[in-house]
């Protein structure tokens, strides 16, 4: 029998605990154990940027990380953009400028931005072209998912 360590996390605000065998990814975790199915797994080499959480405030791959690794951890999964049932601003941008297509890349790229912006609150066209390089979408050609991550900055830093 495989040995199953227990993992405490806290994923969008609340307490969650789990158990996961040392090898379990933190995207495997999140989906099966937790059942939070919004983060996509895609290529499992950290490639494709599908599986993209925070952890502790950094976007990363959670096809990268063990569940293990992120024991005690806070960790922002797609299921915690929207709050009090209002739609974040980058999702609201995402849905007015058909900025997801398929949407199996979606929830890892709206993560990735949401990273960035939180530090990056006056990102222009450039830097958010760079944060957002290595996602892998086959759907919409990047343009939308720039015009949407702009206009969401915008909107992010007026509510400041």
């Amino acid at each position: 029998m495989i040995e199953k360590h227990r993992v405490l996390l806290t994923v969008n605000g609340r307490e969650c605990e789990g158990h996961a065998e040392a090898r379990t990814h933190l995207g495997d975790f999140l989906r099966q154990e937790l059942g939070l199915t919004g983060t996509h797994i895609g290529c499992e080499h950290g490639v494709c940027g599908a599986c993209t959480v925070i952890v502790n405030g950094i976007a990363v791959r959670s096809c990268l990380m063990l569940a293990v690794q992120a024991n005690n951890a806070k960790v922002e999964t797609v299921e915690g953009l929207a709050s009090n049932g209002e739609l974040h601003p980058l999702q609201k941008a995402f849905s007015r400028h058909h900025a997801l297509q398929c949407g199996f890349c979606t929830p890892g790229v709206l993560m990735t931005l949401k990273a960035y912006l939180s530090q990056h609150p006056d990102a222009c066209e450039a830097s958010l072209k760079a944060a957002v390089a290595g996602h892998i979408c086959r759907c919409t050609g990047y343009e939308t998912i720039l015009d949407a991550a702009l206009e969401a900055a915008r909107e992010m830093r007026l509510e400041v």
